[in-house]
């Protein structure tokens, strides 16, 4: 069994023990993304400088999540932790694992704000951590598709702020 495989194990079987743990875990995974988004937006929008507090992490997102994932998932195809594995997942999805295009998401985000504000880049870090690492224990990603992604999401921010007007120093927090 690869370290993957057995981390992937050792993190979900943290799931089906209890069903409060449960319920916080498949709210991590799933809802508590829309959150995050609702805050981000509400909050970029307000500052004066919206090039690095909205459009940085929109672009990075965007790039990250619907194009540079979408298009390792149409040429390597892994199949989900429960399709592979007699498990009981807390979530299904449908798509193709690796990457996890979760991870591409908010880790693009974090370091999109991060550009921004360390203190609110920091915080979105810690968020994209849990939402992620919630979904390896949910059953639905390996913990290297978690990293795949949050790699994709990172890179993809720092190559659309170097773009857009290279690295810029710690700006007024958002608001």
């Amino acid at each position: 069994m690869t370290l993957d495989v057995s981390l992937f194990f050792a993190l979900n079987n943290l799931a089906g023990r209890s069903d409060a743990f449960d319920l916080l875990i498949v709210f991590c995974a799933k809802y508590l993304a829309y959150a995050v988004i609702a805050v981000f937006l509400t909050a970029a929008y307000r500052e004066r400088d919206r090039a690095c507090a909205l459009w940085i992490p929109l672009i990075a997102t965007v790039i990250a999540r619907f194009g540079i994932t979408e298009l390792i998932r149409l040429s390597y195809h892994r199949p989900r932790p429960f399709m592979a594995h007699p498990i009981n997942p807390l979530l299904l999805d449908t798509a193709w694992s690796f990457p996890s295009g979760h991870a591409a998401f908010f880790f693009a985000i974090a370091t999109g704000v991060y550009f921004h504000s360390k203190k609110w880049g920091t915080a979105l870090f810690f968020i994209a951590s849990i939402i992620t690492i919630s979904r390896v224990i949910a059953g639905i990603h390996y913990p290297s598709d978690i990293l795949a992604g949050a790699l994709i999401g990172v890179v993809c921010a720092y190559a659309v702020n170097y773009m857009i007007g290279g690295p810029r120093e710690n700006r007024t927090p958002i608001s």
